[in-house]
């Protein structure tokens, strides 16, 4: 039988870190070596012990999870980061993905599935819950859409490119918004400058030009007249954790 993983928990609540260290501490495959309250003294406590694995919160004092991430990786690669935390919007699990985490789980997330993902990570997968797998997986999915029309419209941020997929797509500003986890006032302004470059009269123009610019298909349906004149490398993603 192999070592267990060892384990560094990092998370400001020291009531969560007790239950999460008697949860794993029934794992035969994992030993939890040590605890750090915050980034900063995760950062020292990975160079001092090199566990194979730390849980690693976000939101925490002195230094958060997202900089204490980016810190230890760029130091020790072959610490592999497993985000356990309650954010779950777009920037938390993408500035997670490019800090160097393999994995992102949210609290909640049962005792087997938390052994598995640490196991997962420990052996150089990467591993999401089902709910942010499905949002890495369409944002690697626009992400091509987005590429693909970057030539037809070099004029355009990365941004209101990816927007202009969805308008492609048929959806309107609130959807957009919702999907891009935008305020409608932003999507609503990208819109409008979408308009002005690229000098479209009305959003039925707009989605044809896109179409032709191979934005947007499969998607649903346009919607050319219901729609408001502007006054908006992938990892291996293993479904881990039920969303809480």
């Amino acid at each position: 039988m192999s070592d267990p993983l060892r384990v560094l928990i990092v998370d400001d609540h020291p009531a969560f870190v007790e239950g999460l260290k008697i949860l794993l501490t029934s794992a035969p495959t994992v030993e939890v070596i040590a605890a750090a309250q915050n980034g900063r003294e995760a950062v020292d406590r990975a160079a001092e012990l090199q566990p194979d694995v730390i849980l690693m919160d976000l939101h925490m004092p002195a230094m958060n999870g997202i900089e204490a991430t980016q810190l230890i990786v760029d130091t020790s690669p072959h610490i592999a980061v497993l985000v356990l935390t309650m954010l779950e919007d777009d920037d938390s699990v993408f500035s997670a993905m490019r800090a160097g985490a393999r994995g992102y789980l949210l609290k909640g997330a049962s005792r087997a599935e938390i052994v598995r993902a640490v196991a997962a990570v420990g052996d150089g997968e990467a591993i999401f819950g089902p709910g942010i797998a499905e949002r890495v997986l369409g944002f690697f999915a626009r992400g091509e859409s987005v590429r693909a029309a970057t030539g037809a419209f070099p004029q355009l941020t990365e941004r209101e490119r990816e927007i202009l997929g969805l308008i492609a797509a048929g959806k309107d500003n609130s959807e957009i918004a919702q999907e891009l986890y935008l305020s409608l006032k932003t999507v609503r302004n990208h819109v409008s400058n979408i308009f002005t470059k690229l000098q479209v009269a009305h959003r039925a123009q707009l989605i044809v030009m896109a179409r032709e610019a191979g934005l947007g298909r499969g998607g649903d349906r346009p919607r050319p007249g219901g729609a408001d004149r502007p006054t908006r490398a992938a990892p291996t993603v293993q479904p881990g954790a039920s969303r809480q």
